[in-house]
């Protein structure tokens, strides 16, 4: 069985090499590439039966990492943008960011139609009786409308102060996934806790930049 979880935490070392190369497009080439490459294991593993005792179980928690991995991937453009001057960063931030939406639909299309059978008061049920569950869909739903709204014509629409201030979910997201994360976990919680730690130093940075911000002004 190909180890897609490892991959997961490979990719950002995989798309290093973006703030050097000045060709854009061939870059965004790369990006889509490898961000398919762990759906395409999945799919492997899945057509020669390698998914373990409990495939469903096996594929929603490694969408649900990659959902999570995506999106920090995501909140990091910023910071090292603005730390190291890797301007070029920023026009990849939307692909990254479409692609945590997608691993979390795939996360939550897998839960409610392969796990569940669409059967939506067993869903309920689900919901009411482990709160982990109703803590990821909530996460998720806060996603539905930075995608909406993730177009050059929505950031138009709403105007760029309306945009930013919107997109701010994004954080509330991330610590709804991170929190889903660690309920989910019942003894080894190193993932988790490395999510939380790499949070916390985003909060950090986000923190000092407004304080500069109120100083300046």
């Amino acid at each position: 069985m190909v180890n897609v979880r490892s991959y997961a935490f490979y990719l950002p070392f995989s798309i290093y090499h973006l703030p050097f190369m000045d060709d854009v497009k061939f870059n965004k080439i790369i990006l889509f590439v490898n961000s398919l490459v762990p759906l395409a294991l999945l799919a492997w593993d899945a057509y020669w039966q390698k998914l373990g005792a409990n495939p469903i179980e096996y594929f929603l928690r490694t969408t649900g990492v990659l959902t999570l991995v995506f999106l920090f991937i995501t909140l990091s453009v910023t910071p090292l943008r603005q730390r190291f001057g890797w301007n070029q960063l920023i026009k990849f931030r939307r692909m990254l960011g479409l692609y945590a939406f997608f691993y979390g639909f795939l996360h939550l299309i897998t839960y409610s139609i392969f796990d569940k059978s669409l059967n939506l008061s067993a869903i309920i049920s689900d919901i009411w009786q482990r709160p982990f569950i109703a803590v990821g869909m909530t996460s998720f739903f806060l996603m539905i409308p930075l995608a909406i709204t993730s177009t050059n014509a929505m950031i138009k629409r709403l105007g760029g102060k309306n945009w930013q201030k919107l997109h701010r979910l994004v954080y509330l997201t991330a610590i709804g996934g991170v929190v889903h994360f660690y309920m989910i976990q019942k003894s080894d919680i190193t993932y988790p806790f490395l999510f939380a730690a790499l949070l916390l130093g985003l909060f950090w940075f986000r923190i000092h930049q407004w304080n500069n911000k109120a100083e300046k002004n």
